[in-house]
C-alpha cells in the first residue's frame, strides 16, 4: 500500500483540479443557459427553436451538475490520489449552493459570471475538503 501525499502537494493538485472543475462547469452552465435564452426569444418572436427555454434551463443545471463531481472525482484519480469522496461531496454540494445563489446574476444577462467571491470559496472549500481522508482503523 503506498502512502499517503504529504499534505501540501495534495492540497496544491486539489487547487488545480477544483478550478479547472469550476471553470468547466461554469462554461457548460453558461452556454447551456444561453441556448434557454435563445428559446425565450424565438418565443418571443413567434418562431419554434424545436425545445423550450425550460428544457434548456433544466439542461442547464443538470449538466452542470453532473459535470462538477465528475470532473473532480477524474482530476484527482488522474493525479494519483485516492480518497477524494469527501472533496468530491463538499465541491459538488458548494457548486449546487454557488449557483443556487447566483442564478439572479446569470439570469440576467446571457454570458454572466457567477460572483467571484461564490467561485472562489467553492474552490477553496473543495480544495481544503481533499485534506479530509478516511483512515482505516
Amino acid at each position: 500500500m503506498a502512502s499517503p501525499t504529504p499534505i501540501l502537494p495534495r492540497l496544491l493538485k486539489a487547487l488545480i483540479v477544483s478550478s479547472v472543475a469550476v471553470t468547466a462547469s461554469h462554461l457548460v452552465l453558461s452556454d447551456t443557459l444561453y441556448l434557454s435564452f435563445s428559446a425565450q426569444a424565438s418565443a418571443a418572436l413567434g418562431v419554434g427553436g424545436g425545445y423550450s427555454s425550460d428544457q434548456a434551463f433544466t439542461s442547464a443545471l443538470i449538466n452542470t451538475f453532473l459535470l462538477m463531481p465528475l470532473v473532480l472525482w477524474t482530476g484527482m484519480r488522474v493525479t494519483g490520489e485516492r480518497k477524494v469522496g469527501v472533496m468530491v461531496l463538499v465541491g459538488t454540494v458548494g457548486w449546487v449552493v454557488a449557483v443556487g445563489n447566483g442564478m439572479g446574476v446569470l439570469d440576467e444577462r446571457p454570458g454572466a459570471v457567477l460572483p467571484w467571491d461564490s467561485l472562489a470559496l467553492v474552490v477553496g472549500a473543495t480544495a481544503l475538503a481533499s485534506l479530509m481522508r478516511r483512515t482505516r482503523a
